[in-house]
């Protein structure tokens, strides 16, 4: 059995230690109010009892939480008032400056949680290290000066979370889809230097990978490209090579024909466009941002983006090309390929390409080879979108936040150059919880829980307001989302439905469980699940109307606060069988990972809660190795098309450094209970000689995950 230590640290349980403490604190009261030694001892046998019962490591917190309980239960009162003064001392001290215990330990790297805080930051890099020192500053500030106390302590409590408050000391939002097209066509300033219209694909090419370099390291989320502003430099490409060719041809005296030179400078144009998609890839993967990380890079792959002809052709071969060398993967130190994180990639399912009869089928079926490979793309249904989003389609904002829709000054629909101020997310099993199952009273605190939802996000949008394009001059003067001048503020881009924020929620299957009794696939718990989430959108569009800023429901990725979400509601509530039993709470509406659901029930089921969710969502299946059976990789692309806008298959993508295994890479618990994983061939248990990718949030993860998380991913049922 381990303990949490302050730091972060996680260290063998030593019940010695409870007993110093308790004789201390035995030591400083009258001996009429002390504790004889065998009621000391049985304060430690019941902290001993209720930490092993646990399903996860107790922290320090926790561990004199109970030590105060048990000390009550001896009715030796003056000693419980002088042990709870010491611990409030001790909290005082800490506060003078707490920051200094979790920055030393991150150095060390010996925080447990940190360590598996982002499973895409390796957090023995420097500059990782860097940007989570500069975190926890920003985090101290954040509580001790930015945000009232009441939201801090409802964030602590795990009644809401405030993301990212590691980066709200600046002036940073979430995340965007860039203009691209914009910045290409017209130009760009990158690094104070004037980059003009390029002049072939390899070269937008290259130029992207910059700019998604440097959107990255000026705000804190993803961000989404789309492979059709890159489409007509292949065109640029073409006939410059034709030009080339026909000179070459011409100064060397042979016969010039307008059929060989286009022969000779189609066979150029594909090897630029596999330079310049190779260029993407490999920069996106070894370029690191100054939080020492991959860009969070989505690619958006859209055949209808674009006219039909030769551009259309033109976009096709790029998708090609960019599926084909994703399923060759990247090679890691050993030259062994395997499976990247970045980019992500989607695919949009389109009439032109979803049945064996449409144009651009065998380009379906790459797709399909490549997800049972490598994990993506991901599916956007043209159908389905165009039906929720006014006849658009567009991509998410990096994994699966949504812009609403909006028309500029000419009633033009647009969507790339938006962004999103930021998210909090209500912890709908705590208000399911802290009802006691009373209907009324579960849908008073959900009113009191929105309003402190709805002051939280005011904070994040106030902390934007004010902001100077000078902060980040490739946000918002030369183009990635704007062209403000120099000194002008970034306000106006706040309002109007511009740029998005976004209320999260999490844990929507545990809630209507402890309300209803019942899964919410229950048909009779599904209409209470509906409930709250029309509710939450129609509380969303209130504070809309009321506000001017485009508030949107998001269903939220939880990564590490799914492990926080668990122990805070076991903490307030213990185990509740089916509720708080788990260390991991579920993904926004998702079926819960457990229960037994086949991969087309499921998809239907959460296409209507993903209709309700328009500020973001994703549902996905959990799927076997599908390499021997991409038909049915296409039925599933298939029913995503016909019945959910956006959806992902998970399948298993591992390598062993140790002995070779190319499969999947185990998960098993140790004898001190704790999860880790596992080779099944050679039993290798170091980290650092296996690669894993697993997708735990919409992007894929390859630096491991926390112990919540790791159950979360074991305990997953196969859908297909």
């Amino acid at each position: 059995m381990n303990i949490i230590k302050r730091s972060g640290m996680e260290v063998a349980f030593d019940a010695i230690k409870i007993e110093d403490a308790v004789r201390k604190a035995n030591g400083s009261v009258d001996e009429g109010d002390r504790l004889s030694d065998r009621q000391i001892e049985t304060v430690v046998e019941n902290v001993t009892a209720l930490c092993s019962k646990m399903k996860r490591s107790p922290n320090v917190e926790e561990i004199q939480d109970m030590v105060e309980e048990e000390i009550m239960k001896q009715q030796t009162y003056k000693l419980a008032s002088n042990y709870i003064t010491y611990r409030y001392k001790r909290e005082l001290v800490r506060k003078s400056n707490s920051t200094d215990e979790q920055i030393l330990s991150l150095l060390e790297c010996s925080n447990e949680e940190v360590l598996q805080e982002n499973s895409n930051k390796n957090p023995i890099v420097n500059s990782v290290q860097r940007d989570y020192m500069a975190g926890e500053v920003s985090k101290d500030i954040t509580k001790r000066f930015l945000l009232p106390p009441d939201i801090v302590s409802a964030h602590e409590k795990g009644i809401i979370h405030f993301h990212d408050a590691d980066y709200f000391a600046q002036h940073m939002h979430n995340c965007c889809l860039v203009n691209l097209e914009d910045m290409l066509q017209n130009g760009t300033i990158i690094s104070e230097t004037m980059i003009e219209r390029p002049h072939s694909f390899s070269t937008a090419c290259n130029i992207a990978t910059q700019a998604i370099a440097q959107i990255a390291s000026s705000q804190y989320g993803g961000q989404s490209i789309t492979l059709s502003h890159l489409a007509p430099f292949v065109q640029v490409s073409r006939e410059k090579f034709r030009r080339e060719v026909r000179d070459e041809l011409t100064s060397q005296g042979l016969e010039v024909t307008d059929e060989l030179v286009a022969k000779i400078a189609e066979m150029r144009v594909l090897r630029e466009i596999k330079q310049g998609v190779q260029m993407i890839q490999y920069q996106v993967i070894t370029l690191m941002t100054t939080n020492g990380q991959a860009p969070f890079v989505t690619v958006f792959m859209y055949l209808n983006e674009v006219p039909a002809g030769q551009i259309r052709e033109d976009l096709a071969l790029i998708i090609r090309e960019m599926l084909l060398q994703r399923i060759e993967g990247v090679k890691n130190e050993q030259g062994i390929s395997i499976t990247p994180a970045f980019p992500k990639l989607i695919y949009v399912l389109e009439e032109n390409n979803i049945s064996e009869d449409s144009p651009y089928w065998e380009l379906t079926r790459l797709a399909a080879r490549c997800t049972a490979k490598r994990m993506v793309p991901d599916y956007i249904s043209e159908k389905i979108i165009k039906k929720l989003k006014e006849g658009n389609c567009y991509p998410c904002m990096g994994c699966r936040s949504f812009l609403t829709v909006y028309k500029d000054e000419n009633d033009h629909y647009k969507f790339y150059g938006r962004f999103n101020q930021g998210v909090v997310t209500l912890n709908l099993v705590d208000i399911a919880c802290s009802s006691s199952g009373d209907m009324e009273k579960f849908w008073q605190i959900m009113k009191e829980r929105l309003a402190l939802c709805r002051r939280a996000l005011m904070c994040r949008h106030e902390r934007l307001k004010g902001t100077p394009s000078d902060v980040a001059p490739i946000l918002w003067q030369n183009g990635a989302l704007a062209r403000l001048k120099k000194g002008e503020t970034i306000d106006k881009l706040l309002y109007g439905g511009y740029s998005t924020i976004s209320l999260g929620y999490a844990g929507l299957c545990e809630c209507v469980r402890y309300m209803t009794g019942k899964s919410h696939t229950a048909p009779l718990a599904t209409p209470f699940a509906l409930k709250v989430m029309n509710h939450l959108n129609d509380t969303c569009k209130k504070w809309a109307a009321e506000t001017n800023i485009s508030f949107s429901l998001y269903g939220t990725p939880l990564e590490s606060t799914t492990y926080k979400f668990a122990k805070c509601l076991q903490n307030r509530f213990g185990i509740i069988p089916g509720v708080t039993d788990k260390n991991y709470i579920t993904n926004s509406y998702h079926v819960h990972v457990t229960e037994p659901i086949n991969a087309f029930d499921k998809l239907t089921f959460e296409a209507q809660f993903q209709e309700l969710s328009p500020g973001g969502a994703i549902s996905y299946v959990e799927v076997p190795n599908m390499q021997n059976n991409i038909e049915a990789v296409l039925a599933v692309m298939q029913h995503i098309y016909d019945h959910i806008m956006y959806a992902e298959l998970n399948t298993k993508s591992d390598y062993c450094q140790n002995c070779g295994y190319d499969g999947e890479i185990h998960i098993i618990e140790d004898k001190h209970g704790k999860l880790i994983w596992e080779c099944p061939k050679c039993g290798n248990r170091d980290q650092n000689k296996m690669n894993v990718a697993r997708r735990t949030c919409g992007y894929i993860g390859t630096q491991f995950w926390n112990q919540g998380r790791t159950q979360e991913i074991r305990e997953r049922v196969m859908h297909l």
